[in-house]
């Protein structure tokens, strides 16, 4: 198996949706009056905290004009971890079709992808504006749809749960240093990776057959009579024209008997 390559681009996939859920966020400010005077969209990068921070303290003059833009929001993946709780067969596989063929596809495999949002801010009513807009949305999770597979049309609804909630308020030095108010989301997505999906060698039932037993252990239960249908002929295609053969053998006086009876269709 090992050595085969595909590539379906699930955990990138799942990242990008994953922020496609925050880059939409705005705050606004209101004046003494009441009315909005500005209102500002939350710039969304995909980075780890510390060099967003890095840059506050190298442009840490307030009156710089290249100082970076707060409030922002950046988050990245931290974690990839097996989710035993939702294992399945795994050698139970599903048909699907890619437009043309059918497909052989085994099921996938659960795995949790754990991401951090952080959310930077000077002022803390601007911080507050953006976590009333996060917090109502999961209870305590929100479903995302993710097409996992292009190849077949593979949809599925991706959790994502949020696990905590932390802050904290990055303030040292002398007035002319930047505050940072720094809001901390751990989430976990609980998404589904597909192993390479093969080609069905044929994709059609050609044969039925359902066994009769006489009790419902079939350790020590004996056979009975066995039901089939085949079409007849074998290798005739879905718009062919074509009938089936049902047979049905069975035990009669410690002997098989097969009857044998066609249909036209």
């Amino acid at each position: 198996m090992l050595g085969n390559y595909y590539y379906h681009q699930i955990i990138r996939k799942t990242i990008i949706s994953f922020g496609t859920l925050f880059n939409q966020i705005y705050i606004k400010h209101l004046d003494r009056d009441g009315n909005d005077y500005s209102e500002l969209r939350i710039p969304l990068a995909y980075g780890p905290i510390q060099k967003f921070l890095a840059r506050i303290e190298q442009q840490a003059e307030l009156n710089k004009p290249v100082a970076i833009t707060l409030p922002r929001l950046s988050f990245e993946m931290t974690s990839i971890q097996y989710d035993p709780t939702r294992k399945a067969n795994i050698t139970q596989t599903f048909k699907a079709s890619d437009g043309n063929n059918l497909k052989k596809v085994y099921l996938p495999v659960p795995y949790n992808l754990g991401f951090q949002l952080n959310l930077m801010s000077k002022l803390n009513d601007d911080a507050l504006q953006v976590v009333e807009q996060i917090l109502p949305y999961f209870q305590p999770s929100f479903n995302l749809t993710v097409d996992l597979v292009d190849s077949i049309g593979e949809k599925r609804d991706i959790p994502v749960v949020l696990d905590s909630v932390t802050f904290t308020d990055d303030y040292e030095g002398d007035f002319s240093t930047r505050r940072v108010l720094i809001y901390t989301f751990n989430f976990t997505a609980k998404t589904y990776l597909f192993g390479p999906i093969a080609d069905s060698t044929d994709g059609l039932i050609r044969k039925v057959q359902v066994d009769y037993y006489s009790e419902t252990d079939r350790t020590t239960a004996k056979r009975e009579m066995r039901y089939t249908v085949e079409p007849d002929p074998i290798n005739a295609d879905p718009d062919d024209d074509y009938g089936f053969t049902d047979s049905l053998e069975m035990l009669f006086d410690g002997r098989e008997y097969s009857p044998t009876q066609q249909t036209d269709i």
